[in-house]
């Protein structure tokens, strides 16, 4: 299959792009059925030579390119209509009847606060113009009416307030929020390449639209992205703040898989600055070694890393009700539990050769010994809730 995008060095094109390369190398096992043999690129600044040779050869067309902040409001028409007309144009002339997607907007809705919208406008007369193309050539269209989209290479101060954000609070900079409580429905880059590509292989998503709530239709006339998210700029800004604050405090928020939270976050990671990409984590030194809080999570406990030097024994306290896992990553140890008020002893000896997770059970003092004589002994360590200096639960007594 050879497939044409359009405005393929935008944020949508430019994710596409990449994940049909994965596609064609073979490096995306989600797609086992999916053959792709060539992807054509055409952006603002390719050779529009190039179209009558893509639009000749090709065997699906995603058309994303389009104009959203034009200098003039007239370049929305220009942008959005002129070129999508002459792209089926093209395809007309060479008779390539190829299945044809449309990047589209809510906006083409004209409802609401989008009733005076002059990209609305062009947007809708894009689609119009692809129906007709349609029905005059027997030709499937996908018309998507996106939401707000947002994910890594968004640009920022452009037309995403995601985007915007993201690199303002990466960046320390100042962001502005008239209405904490407007809300905005936003769809994320991944699920929106996920669709698309399932369009790819006619598993696309049909809908009609009840004013802009998206009703599901399998004969609907237009496309969707399936799973969107519905928050407040006042979550938002939540979210963002907890992200910067998290290489001080260590502490990660419980981010729950697919979730809104999980995607901003790796939207927000994508836009750190180089200086913000590593951070120090505070090491607690002795003459035994060093031990270093690594990260924290609101309500699963926390990792740590513990360093022993040669010979040093380390720990030697119990727990009433706090339990760990030890983990050798480096060195050779023993690690001894003696059941409080008994002689009841286990021992485990672990290496970093084979590593292994060692339980520290509630009511056993515990410790770890380094038997090397030379090198050091590093160990990953969990524990089942944050260190509370208030009540520690740890109390002193050899093995």
């Amino acid at each position: 299959m050879k497939i044409l995008v359009t405005g393929s060095n935008g944020f949508v094109g430019k994710n596409l792009v990449e994940s049909l390369k994965n596609v064609r190398d073979n490096k995306d096992r989600t797609r086992p059925n999916l053959n792709i043999e060539k992807i054509y690129e055409f952006d603002r600044d390719t050779d529009i030579s190039l179209l009558d040779e893509y639009c000749k050869d090709c065997d699906f067309v995603f058309n994303l390119a389009g104009v959203n902040r034009p200098k003039d409001n007239s370049e929305f028409m220009k942008g959005n209509f002129g070129f999508a007309e002459t792209l089926l144009d093209t395809l007309k002339k060479h008779n390539n009847k190829c299945p044809v997607m449309l990047s589209s907007s809510i906006q083409a809705t004209l409802i609401g606060r989008y009733g005076e919208s002059d990209y609305g406008k062009s947007k809708l007369e894009g689609e119009k113009l692809f129906f007709d193309y349609s029905k005059e050539n027997d030709v499937k269209v996908l018309v998507y009416r996106f939401p707000n989209l947002f994910g890594k290479w968004c640009k920022p101060n452009y037309n995403s307030v995601i985007a915007t954000w993201c690199y303002n609070v990466a960046n320390d900079l100042e962001i502005k929020v008239n209405d904490p409580n407007a809300e905005l429905e936003l769809a994320y880059i991944d699920d929106v390449v996920k669709e698309l590509l399932d369009a790819l292989e006619g598993k696309e998503h049909h809908c009609e639209f009840d004013e802009l709530n998206v009703v599901e239709k399998d004969d609907g006339k237009y496309c969707y992205v399936p799973i969107t998210h519905k928050v407040t700029l006042d979550e938002i800004v939540n979210l963002l703040t907890c992200f910067k604050n998290q290489p001080n405090s260590i502490v990660m928020l419980e981010i729950p898989n697919n979730s809104f939270a999980k995607k901003l976050y790796s939207t927000y990671l994508s836009y750190l600055p180089k200086e913000k990409v590593k951070f120090e984590l505070k090491m607690n030194t002795d003459n035994r070694g060093s031990f270093t809080e690594l990260l924290k999570t609101e309500n699963c406990g926390q990792f740590s890393v513990n360093i022993s030097k040669p010979g040093i024994t380390k720990g030697q306290h119990w727990h009433h009700s706090k339990w760990e896992i030890f983990m050798v990553v480096s060195g050779h140890a023993l690690i001894q539990e003696r059941k409080i008020g008994t002689d009841e002893l286990l021992e485990f000896e672990v290496s970093g050769d084979k590593i292994e997770a060692v339980h520290m059970l509630p009511g056993y003092t515990h410790n770890i010994i380094n038997l090397s004589k030379t090198d050091n002994l590093i160990t990953v360590m969990w524990a089942n809730e944050l260190f509370d200096n208030n009540h520690p639960d740890t109390y002193f007594e050899e093995v």
